[in-house]
C-alpha cells in the first residue's frame, strides 16, 4: 500500500511511513488479536484511515482456544487466556480476506504455529493471497519439540523460525516479540540477521490472579497474557532499547490508549504502534489517536512524522 503524497503544509501534515518493504499512510496499526478480522470494528472505525489492519492470529488449521473463563481485568490491564482461537488460514483467505479487500489499507497476516514446519507452510499459503501486504510471526507459542519453550525466548530459536519463513515469502516480515526474557536485544539481534524486515514489541508480560474465596485462578489455564496501561513504561523501555540495538524499523506495542501514549513510543523510536487493549475499551480509540496525533503535529509546527520518530533527546532526562 503506497502512501499518500507527503504535505509540506502544517495544516496537512505527513504521516507516511516505512515499515521495510512496507509503505503505510500512517504508523497506526491495530494489534493482532484485539480487532478480530477487521470486519467486527467496521462498524465504529474507517479502515481506510488506518495504516495496517493486523487480524487475529492464523494456524494452519482452525483452533477453538482455551475454555473459559479466559479474560480477566486487572489494575490498569487485562489478562487474557484466549489460546489463539481463529479460522485457519485458509479460511481466513476464503471468508475473512474478501472484506478486507474492498479498502484501501494494508493487511498484515500474524501468524503462529507449533512447529517451524507450521510456520513455513502457514506463511507460504498466505504468500500466495491477493490482498494480504505483509506478516507478522507470532514467536511467542510454544516449540513442541523443544519441550514446549517459546520460539522468542531463545535467539537461535527465534532466529531458525525467521530464517524459514523468510524462505517462503517476499513479503515484508515483521517478527513480534516476547518481553519473557532476560535481554529483548539480543532476541532483536538475531531475527534481524534472519532476515526480519522489522520487530514488533511487546507481546503480553505472563500473569495471574487469583479468587481468594475459592483460591482458584481467575482464568481456566491459570496464567495468562497482561496488556493494558500497566504494561506501558515496560514495551517503551524495550522499544527504545531494540530501537538502539537494530537497524530495521521498530513498531511499538503495549498499553497504548491515547495519542500521547501513541507519541511516547514515536520519539522513542517506533516508527508505527500497535493499538490493542484500548480497542476493547473504547471500539473508536485508533481514530481518536489518529486524530490526536494529527492535532500535536500541527500545534509544533512538524510537517512530516519522521521528525518525530526517534527524537528522544536524553542530554537532560527529567529537566525542563
Amino acid at each position: 500500500m503506497g502512501p499518500k503524497n507527503k504535505q509540506e503544509s502544517h495544516n496537512s501534515p505527513c504521516l507516511a511511513v516505512a515499515i521495510g518493504g512496507l509503505e503505510l499512510k500512517n504508523p497506526l496499526m491495530t494489534a493482532s488479536g484485539t480487532f478480530g478480522y477487521g470486519e467486527e470494528f467496521a462498524p465504529f472505525v474507517a479502515l481506510n484511515r488506518l495504516g495496517a489492519v493486523i487480524v487475529k492470529g492464523l494456524s494452519l488449521e482452525p483452533r477453538s482456544g482455551n475454555p473459559p473463563p479466559r479474560i480477566m481485568e486487572t489494575p490498569s490491564g487485562m489478562l487474557n487466556a484466549v489460546g489463539l482461537q481463529n479460522v485457519g488460514a485458509r479460511a481466513f483467505i476464503a471468508e475473512k480476506l474478501p472484506f478486507l479487500r474492498q479498502y484501501n489499507v494494508a493487511v498484515i497476516a500474524n501468524i503462529f504455529g507449533e512447529t517451524v514446519e507450521e510456520y513455513q507452510r502457514v506463511a507460504e499459503i498466505l504468500s500466495g493471497a491477493k490482498g494480504i501486504h505483509g506478516i507478522e510471526i507470532n514467536i511467542s507459542c510454544p516449540n513442541v519439540n523443544k519441550g514446549g519453550l517459546a520460539f522468542g525466548a531463545r535467539p537461535d530459536a527465534a532466529a531458525e523460525v525467521t530464517e524459514k519463513v523468510r524462505g517462503e515469502t517476499d513479503l515484508p516480515l515483521l517478527v513480534k516479540l516476547t518481553p519473557n526474557v532476560t535481554d529483548i536485544t539480543e532476541v532483536a539481534l538475531a531475527v534481524e540477521a534472519a532476515g526480519a524486515d522489522a520487530v514488533s514489541l511487546i507481546n503480553t508480560l505472563t500473569g495471574m490472579s487469583v479468587d481468594i474465596e475459592l483460591r482458584r485462578p481467575h482464568l481456566a489455564n491459570i496464567t495468562g497474557g497482561l496488556s493494558g496501561p500497566a504494561i506501558r513504561p515496560i514495551a517503551l523501555r524495550m522499544v527504545w532499547q531494540v530501537a538502539n540495538a537494530v537497524k530495521i524499523p521498530v513498531v511499538g506495542i503495549g498499553g497504548i490508549m491515547s495519542a500521547a501514549d501513541a507519541l511516547e513510543f514515536l520519539i522513542t523510536g517506533a516508527s508505527a504502534v500497535q493499538i490493542g487493549t484500548a480497542n476493547f475499551i473504547r471500539p473508536a480509540a485508533t481514530m481518536e489517536i489518529l486524530d490526536g496525533i494529527v492535532n500535536y503535529m500541527i500545534r509544533h509546527g512538524i510537517g512530516d512524522i519522521t521528525e518525530l520518530i526517534g527524537s528522544l533527546n536524553t542530554n537532560q532526562a527529567g529537566e525542563g
